[in-house]
């Protein structure tokens, strides 16, 4: 069957939200393209960048090619006790890039930075990725689908549950100022 390759590269991520004060945090990214969502390896940011250095191949038939309109990345960040995180999302929008593509035959895009938007809208960081688009190859989808799987959701374990339910519940001020002296009259504590 007819179809096109898109190699997506997924070089690094910098400035991003932090979500937490204490500690080094790990990042993943949900690249998604049509009904194909792949993930990337979780790693530990160093500094303020975080590095992937990974390369994803989508095959697409032609109609799939043909409807394509961008390419949405999603940074989330690894918690340990709670569910995962997003930080951000980075939209790669394809269609300018896949009409030149169709024109050539084949089109390489270097390495750019995308922004990363918040929730709120606005902007913090950014992504950086590289295109590869190559048209009109024959296009075996079974060997696609082995590349990039769907995610799903995975169920919360009971540990999180407790862990998040418990934590929440715990009067944290007397753990903190358990030095709480009494002092008498003359000011000294007992």
């Amino acid at each position: 069957m007819k179809g096109g390759v898109l190699e997506v590269l997924l070089v690094s991520a910098e400035d991003l939200k932090h979500l937490h004060l204490l500690g080094s945090s790990k990042y993943y990214v949900i690249l998604q393209c049509g009904n194909q969502v792949c993930t990337s390896k979780i790693k530990e940011g160093e500094g303020e960048k975080v590095w992937w250095n990974e390369k994803f191949t989508l095959k697409l038939s032609s109609s799939e090619w043909k409807n394509m309109m961008m390419l949405k990345l999603r940074i989330m960040k690894k918690d340990k006790f709670c569910d995962d995180r997003s930080v951000g999302d980075a939209i790669v929008y394809l269609r300018g890039a896949l009409k030149e593509g169709c024109e050539k035959g084949c089109l390489e895009l270097k390495p750019a930075p995308y922004n990363v938007v918040l929730e709120d809208g606005t902007y913090k960081g950014e992504v950086k990725v590289g295109l590869k688009l190559i048209s009109d190859v024959e296009v075996d989808l079974q060997t696609e689908r082995r590349g990039c799987t769907i995610t799903e959701r995975q169920p919360r374990s009971i540990y999180r549950i407790i862990l998040n339910y418990t934590l929440q519940r715990i009067p944290w001020a007397r753990f903190l100022f358990l030095h709480n002296h009494a002092t008498n009259a003359n000011g000294k504590t007992d």
